[in-house]
């Protein structure tokens, strides 16, 4: 079984460099450099999300964003029943007894 490769991060910010330059092909530069085309694209979706921060980290994925959202998504799933609780509420003590 072969042995993964590894790249510094100082490598991988040189290659979407070159890469975004556009002198040659992507292919012709993954050809070059000993990487797959698609591991280039990766790299520079990495720059573009986060300007390079996660690039020299295996298996880091920025998820503070998604987590947030996701804490907000229940949060507002708990005020929304909140509201209509109090709605119903409301209405009820409204009503005109007899």
């Amino acid at each position: 079984m072969e042995q993964r490769k590894t790249f510094s991060k100082a490598f991988k910010l040189e290659a979407v460099r070159l890469m975004k330059a556009g002198e040659k092909s992507v292919s012709q530069l993954a050809l070059e450099l000993g990487v797959r085309r698609n591991q280039l694209y990766k790299w520079a979706a990495q720059v573009e999300r986060d300007g390079g921060e996660s690039i020299g980290k295996p298996g880091r994925k920025p998820k503070a964003d998604e987590d947030e959202v996701v804490r907000l998504r229940r949060e507002l799933a708990r005020v929304e029943e909140e509201r209509d609780i109090l709605k119903k509420a409301a209405a009820y003590f409204a009503r005109e007894l007899p």
